[in-house]
């Protein structure tokens, strides 16, 4: 059983040094490691000769930005493995992680697609130790990703669940599957719109993953993992100022998505609702902030008239009020 660990990066050399010594520190070490360079500043192919020694490392370098979608498409196409597990180049995987992924894929044979919890932790953290951070100094205690509790198998599209993970799979980083199905229905991808190198400007480059998952597994058997094996480190991202923007738009529309591969009806509109919980008050946010929070980016009949129709679009405004009445409250 091998496993791919396909990292795609760009202008984060100290961060991506930190998850290779965490992929280091793995006792089992049935995996390969593939890394697409989408044309850092920095020389990353020297930057990561030392672990060369001790990781079975891939390297390839773009002769020019490509953007973080064709990024994540060329990093997988490296692989050679079972499975692919992609990783953020700022996450870390935590002790035995792989081991106990090898277990889950030994165990679980008839499971195409595997759902992985993660631990989020403030990337401030980090700096009070050492560089490269060593993951035996990660505290005993971070805050989950899901609060699932049990691990079980269920079918692919039982995973579009609010109480399983808010951001219904857009988090591609906490995902494994068979190798040879992503391959098999790359087609699906729109590669012009991926070329679009501005992120998250469209459907395509933002979840262009979405939609070779739903070709290749929406018929599968997946398995959740409840137990977290990676840590996603916040406050590294550029890109989170957008999150408003990736909230009720771009997750809205891959609920879409689903719905229109498969999706019961029922756990569609539920998990629709669930994603507008914040839509007013983000929508006013992104208003304001124009284009650098992606306004430029939004239909108004599509985005925002058409949402009205559910309920947490209009309480939205009430979970606000109520949000910050709370820390109003706090200060007295």
């Amino acid at each position: 059983m091998l496993i791919s660990i396909c990292i795609p990066t760009y202008n984060r050399p100290y961060s991506l040094l930190n998850c290779l010594n965490s992929l280091s520190l793995q006792t089992k070490k049935n995996f390969e490691v593939c890394i697409s360079d989408n044309c850092s500043k920095t020389n990353i192919k020297k930057l990561i000769e030392p672990f060369k020694k001790k990781l079975n490392i891939k390297f390839k370098k773009n002769k020019k930005n490509l953007g973080f979608a064709i990024n994540v498409l060329n990093v997988s196409q490296m692989a050679k493995g079972d499975f692919i597990w992609f990783l953020g180049d700022d996450d870390l995987l935590v002790k035995n992680a792989i081991d106990s992924l090898t277990k889950i894929l030994e165990k679980k044979k008839n499971c195409e697609f595997i759902w992985i919890n993660s631990f989020h932790l403030d990337s401030k953290f980090l700096k009070k130790y050492p560089y490269p951070f060593n993951t035996k100094n990660l505290p005993s205690s971070m805050t989950k990703h899901s609060s699932q509790t049990k691990s079980r198998e269920l079918p692919f599209f039982d995973l579009i669940d609010k109480k399983i993970s808010f951001d219904f799979l857009l988090g591609i980083f906490v995902c494994a599957f068979k190798r040879e199905k992503w391959n098999e229905n790359i087609k699906v991808a729109n590669l012009n719109l991926m070329k679009d190198v501005k992120p998250w400007s469209n459907f395509e480059n933002t979840c262009f993953f979405i939609k070779i998952f739903c070709e290749a597994f929406s018929n599968s058997k997946a398995y959740l993992c409840a137990k977290p094996l990676s840590v996603s480190l916040y406050g590294v991202r550029e890109w989170s100022n957008l999150y408003p923007f990736i909230e009720i738009v771009r997750i809205p529309e891959a609920l879409d998505y689903y719905r229109s591969k498969g999706l019961g009806f029922f756990k569609y509109i539920s998990a629709k609702n669930f994603a507008l919980r914040n839509f007013f008050n983000y929508f006013v946010k992104i208003f304001i902030n124009g284009d650098k929070m992606g306004f430029k980016y939004i239909n108004l009949r599509r985005h925002f008239f058409s949402n009205l129709i559910y309920p947490n679009a209009w309480f939205s405004i009430l979970y606000y009020i109520n949000r910050r009445l709370k820390l109003f409250t706090k200060k007295f």
